[in-house]
Formats: structure tokens, C-alpha cells, sequence
């Protein structure tokens, strides 16, 4: 597999104005994709979330491009899943999505997206790297591209998502509370939902460049679950700042946990006809009780796959899937988006719910969870992470575990793609030995840590 510097297994990701996310880098990159990507149809899209430094990147990235001769289309703020749906339809070499989806307002990323909606592989972003580094880039006077923009995206977005209720009040008698992390959903969600009948408590509803992801959202419940008990509302709903990442509780305030979520959605596709069998894929983090609950009592096939939606999106294709998704509440359902989308999977799940005539409180929770030994420990520097997890020590360590506790659970090392920190993860159907085994992985980390 290449070896890349800056991006991750979701694009490039840092502190606005600190390197990798500046102005000359986006230009940079902007430069090295017309090169590299951009040359069929010489035209690429570009789409932001709210925070304040997307008008910056977004800027240097268009002089790049127009300066090497590519026509560039601005979205505008949209949803990444909007994005990635709408890339095959744009008539566009591939698209840009700005955002540091979940992350506080100081950070930004740069997602790239294929023009068939997908991520491109990190052979691909390594060569994108290469061409950065070299920097030596050449610009014609008599090639220059132009700027557009095409508004129409929300709204033909939104009207998908009316279509799987067929723009009928589907969830009439619903109290809904939908947090929208001040993000790109802020409009877009609570007026779907209101259109398909429900009562929408709105919060994070007002973005102003600073307050994305701030004390609200998927990554800051708190304060959902103590509006869905304030006004006795059935379901709360939370996303991310770019709308790929879903949390959900029912009406006590108490979150559901993802890999429940998942299962519902695998279990009332089965019902209903829809999934006719297909195969489900999730991480290797999540939790080791979901795989029983796929393949025992759905009996479907369970792909377990590295950690990033990409690979779970490419574990459905090649096993010819519909759902799947990560624990940490990125869920895929390919039959109605290209990547993890929180409004379709939101009115998915209230489709079921209806379906079956019963609010989350009586659905949830489907299964007892495995036990869970879950820590990040935290480094100074992302190189200390990538240093202490290819120690053979640890890597050993963790290998002979695994092999101890195979067929009752599973022990993963990963470190974080975005951050200096590294998960150690250990889930079990015995609780002593999750602990154990945990602890003995923790303790190695911070013995390497001490000597890095």
C-alpha cells in the first residue's frame, strides 16, 4: 500500500493557516490535480462546509486551478454526501469537499472525490503528494479557466430524500429534536423532515464561520438529549459539521449506540424485502456482539474491514452489499448515497420505525453488547503515533493476542488518522480478559512512549 504524508483515509486534514492547510498548499494541490486528475474534461467542482476558513482554501484552490486551465464550478455549502452524490452528474473530472467534517471551527480539511462520487485510493493521493513536493509547476497565458456556480444542489439533494417517503407526510405524529452542529444540514434537514410531517426542534440551526462542531452535534450530544427530554420528543437526531456522521437517542435521552443503528437497518431491510440477503460490512472497531447479531440471527454475510468508510464502502461493492458502516456514526446505505449520509440514513431509520409502528424506546437495544476496553492514549505528534504502532514489540503484542482471544472477541491498534492519538481497542465476551488484554497493550504504549 503507498505511503502518504498528509492525507488520510479522509483527505488532508489540519489547522487552518498552519501547514498543510494554507493557502499555498491548497494552490499547490489545486495545481498538481489539474495535472494529474483534471484532464479529460478540465472541470472540477468544489464544495465547503460553514467554518470560517473555507472561504480562504476554497479561494486558493480556484486560482490554482483556473490557473492551469480548469473551468471550476462552486457548489457552495453542501453537504459532503450531497456532494458525492451529485459528482457523477456535473459533467466534472472529479470534486473538492472543504471541511474538517466533525472537528472545531480552527481546523480544515480537503476531501477528494472521484467523479463517480467515490474516494480515490492512496495510490492515487500519493502521487498527488508527489507532484506537490517537486513543485514545479508551469502556467500559460493562453489557458486559463473559468468560475461558475450552480446553486441547485441542496435542493435536488433534499428532493431525493423527500422521494423515499414519496413527498408524503410519512412521519406525521413525530416530535423530532435535530441537532445540525451548525453545519452544512442546518437548513436542509430540519426543512425535510418538516415537509415529511414531523415536529422539528431545531439547535445548531445558526453557523457563523466559528461555532461548527461547537458544544453541539454528533461529537456534543449533550445538548440534544436534554432538549429530547425537555419537550418529550420521540427521537433526537445529531450530525456532523459536513453531515456524514449520525448519533441518535431515543425519547429518554439515551443514545442509541451506532452498531445498533446498523443492525436495525440490516434487520428491517431483510423484513421488509429490500436487502434480499445481501452482504453487511463494519470496522474492525466495532463492537464484536454486532457480527453474531448479522450472521446469527439475520444470517447474512459479515465483512469486517479497516477502519475508514472507504473500505466499508468498498467491502459492499465487492461483496455486494447495502449496508454497512462504523461505530463512530459514519453509516452507508448505498442503495440511496454514495458515502456515510446522515439525512438518508435518519429517514431510513424513521421509514422502519414507522414501518413497524414503534418509536426507538421499543426497539433499542437489540442485542447485549460485548464487553469493551476502548482508551486513546495520547502523543505530542502524529509521528510519534505512526513510530510506536509499527514497533515490532507492540505490533507482536497485539498479534499474540489476538490469536489468544480468537472466536470470543478481537484486540485492534489504530491510530488516529486525523489526530496524535492511538486507539487501543479490545472487545470480549469475557470482561476479565478484555481488561487484561487491554491494559497489557496500554502499558506497552506508554512504555514505548517513554523511550520514543
Amino acid at each position: 500500500m503507498a505511503k502518504n504524508k498528509w492525507f488520510g483515509t479522509d483527505g488532508v486534514r489540519g489547522v487552518a493557516n498552519e501547514f498543510p492547510m494554507t493557502a499555498d498548499f491548497a494552490f499547490r494541490l489545486a495545481c498538481a490535480l489539474s495535472r494529474e486528475i483534471c484532464t479529460e474534461k478540465k472541470k472540477v467542482a468544489i464544495a465547503k462546509d460553514t467554518r470560517i476558513s473555507g472561504d480562504m482554501l476554497e479561494a486558493a484552490m480556484i486560482a490554482g486551478f483556473t490557473a492551469s486551465g480548469i473551468d471550476v464550478i462552486r457548489l457552495g455549502v453542501v453537504p459532503t454526501p450531497a456532494t458525492t452524490t451529485f459528482a457523477d452528474k456535473l459533467d466534472i473530472d472529479m470534486a473538492v469537499m472543504i471541511t474538517a467534517s466533525h472537528n472545531p471551527y480552527q481546523d480544515n480539511g480537503i476531501k477528494l472525490i472521484k467523479n463517480d462520487g467515490d474516494k480515490f485510493s492512496d495510490e492515487v493521493t500519493a502521487k498527488i503528494e508527489a507532484i506537490i513536493e517537486q513543485n514545479d509547476f508551469t502556467f500559460s497565458k493562453n489557458r486559463l479557466g473559468k468560475v461558475s456556480e450552480d446553486n441547485s444542489i441542496s435542493a435536488k439533494y433534499a428532493q431525493i430524500a423527500l422521494d423515499m417517503c414519496d413527498d408524503k407526510p410519512f412521519f406525521a405524529g413525530w416530535k423530532i429534536v435535530v441537532d445540525c452542529a451548525n453545519g452544512c444540514f442546518y437548513k436542509i434537514l430540519p426543512d425535510v423532515l418538516t415537509k415529511l410531517g414531523a415536529e422539528v426542534i431545531s439547535l445548531g440551526v445558526e453557523p457563523d464561520g466559528c461555532n461548527i462542531n461547537r458544544d453541539c452535534g454528533s461529537q456534543h450530544v449533550e445538548a440534544m438529549l436534554d432538549r429530547v427530554k425537555e419537550v418529550g420528543a420521540d427521537i433526537g437526531i445529531a450530525v456532523d459539521g459536513d453531515g456524514d456522521r449520525i448519533k441518535i437517542c431515543d425519547g429518554a435521552g439515551e443514545l442509541i449506540k451506532s452498531e445498533h443503528l446498523m443492525a436495525f437497518l440490516a434487520m428491517d431491510a431483510e423484513e421488509c424485502g429490500e436487502n434480499q440477503g445481501r452482504a453487511f460490512a463494519s470496522t474492525k472497531l466495532s463492537n464484536t456482539a454486532l457480527e453474531r447479531f448479522i450472521t446469527e440471527k439475520l444470517n447474512l454475510q459479515y465483512c469486517s474491514t479497516g477502519v475508514g468508510e472507504r473500505y466499508v464502502i468498498n467491502a459492499l461493492k465487492e461483496n455486494g452489499g447495502m449496508i454497512g458502516g462504523e461505530e463512530s456514526g459514519h453509516i452507508v446505505l448505498l442503495d440511496y448515497a454514495k458515502s456515510g449520509d446522515a439525512m438518508m440514513t435518519s429517514i431510513r431509520l424513521l421509514k422502519g420505525m414507522a414501518r413497524q409502528g414503534k418509536k426507538p424506546a421499543q426497539i433499542f437495544p437489540l442485542f447485549k453488547d460485548d464487553f469493551l476496553f476502548y482508551k486513546n492514549y495520547v502523543l505530542s505528534e502524529r509521528e510519534l503515533v505512526k513510530k510506536i504502532t509499527a514497533n515490532q514489540e507492540l505490533v507482536e503484542l497485539a498479534e499474540n493476542l489476538n490469536k489468544k482471544i480468537a472466536g470470543h472477541g478481537r484486540v485492534v491498534i489504530h491510530p488516529s488518522g486525523t489526530e496524535p492519538k492511538i486507539r487501543v481497542w479490545v472487545c470480549g465476551d469475557d470482561e476479565a480478559t478484555v481488561h487484561d488484554f487491554g491494559t497489557q497493550l496500554w502499558n506497552k504504549i506508554e512504555k514505548l512512549s517513554k523511550i520514543a
